[in-house]
């Protein structure tokens, strides 16, 4: 018969670990809400982690990171969309991470009020711009034949500033031709609100 043998310092190291409180990890908010302070006043926006879980992650990251702090609402169309997330007061594009896939097949529709990704002709070319909507914009949904814009929030504070962002005038500034602001609309601060840390 085999004897076994045991290192005396491994029962004490097992034994010690046996002691260790195990610590129960909260998964993160499904809906964290994130204040826009801007030039023209603070709007709040609640994210949709559960629907679109990969678009809420690399905005955070960017919320998280400051990368917002100091751009502008670059396009301003009433009756459309405001855009934003992407340009410097100076105009100047910020540098991007790399793009992330399109997760505009979530069940969420571009409706008033909603916070989605802006992007270019390629479906999985978003990076950090955003818009919102401001009226009903079904036609930016996905169909059968072709992506869509995915959305992945709402505007749950502050429409009013947002329409107030909407009503300023536009023409050529910077690099646009048209639909940018003449005196630019300044996001001070993208942040997430206390209530909604992980």
């Amino acid at each position: 018969m085999r004897k076994l043998l045991f290192d005396p310092l491994l029962v004490i190291l097992l034994a010690g670990c046996s002691q260790v409180p195990v610590q129960r990890v909260a998964p993160p908010n499904p809906y964290p809400d994130i204040a826009f302070e801007t030039s023209l006043g603070t709007f709040v926006v609640q994210l949709d982690r559960k629907r679109a879980p990969l678009t809420v992650s690399n905005f955070l990251h960017y919320v998280n990171t400051g990368f917002y702090n100091g751009t502008i609402f670059q396009r301003v169309v009433p009756g459309f969309v405001i855009q934003g997330g992407g340009f410097t007061t100076a105009y100047v594009e910020k540098k991007t991470a790399a793009p992330i896939p399109n997760e505009s097949g979530n069940g969420l529709s571009n409706l008033r009020g909603t916070i989605a990704m802006a992007r270019e002709d390629a479906p999985h070319s978003a990076t950090a711009q955003f818009y919102i909507n401001l009226v009903d914009n079904r036609k930016l949904d996905p169909r059968l034949d072709r992506w869509g814009y995915a959305v992945f929030g709402r505007v749950i504070q502050g429409m009013d500033v947002v329409d107030s962002i909407a009503a300023t005038a536009t023409g050529k500034a910077g690099p646009f031709d048209k639909e940018a602001p003449l005196a630019p609309v300044v996001i001070l601060k993208v942040l997430v609100l206390k209530q909604s840390l992980d």
